[in-house]
């Protein structure tokens, strides 16, 4: 599954506001549920907290990819947030996170749910697309790269 078939420019927070990371993945939530009424916000930020209680989804690389299923979810919902200043995430490399994508699957999804998420980690492994999304001046820029990035794989 394409990346594209799931994000939107109307998905993209091009600055977060948000400079920790309970706040950032309420406000990452929150753009989920604008994008998806029919799933509940508070549920949302706990399934991701548990998940981060885990281990960090900080993959590294200025990059943090929160997953969580829920049942309530339909398909794979997909949004994408920018901090230009960095939030600290306890990412595996210990820099501050940059680029958040946050996978929301439903509770039955598996291979579909890890395929995007290797997707999206192989995309971002590219120095030059993660400084390309740090770098473009809005969500219409930061959807082409991503877009550009997806169709190439």
């Amino acid at each position: 599954m394409k990346i594209n078939l799931l994000l939107q420019p109307e998905d993209i927070i091009p600055a977060l506001s948000s400079a920790a990371k309970e706040a950032v993945l309420n406000e990452l939530a929150a753009k989920v549920v604008e994008r998806h009424p029919g799933l509940d916000h508070a549920e949302l930020l706990k399934i991701l907290l548990e998940r981060e209680k885990l281990g960090s989804t900080g993959i590294g690389d200025g990059i943090a990819i929160p997953h969580g299923k829920m049942k309530q979810a339909k398909g794979l919902v997909l949004v994408f947030g920018r901090s230009l200043s960095g939030v600290d995430f306890n990412a595996l490399d210990d820099r501050k996170v940059n680029l958040f994508f946050l996978l929301v699957a439903p509770e039955d999804a598996v291979g579909i749910h890890l395929k995007m998420l290797a997707r999206i980690s192989r995309i971002l492994k590219d120095p030059a697309i993660r400084k390309g999304l740090l770098e473009a001046p809005d969500a219409a820029a930061i959807f082409k790269i991503i877009r550009e990035q997806d169709s190439r794989y």
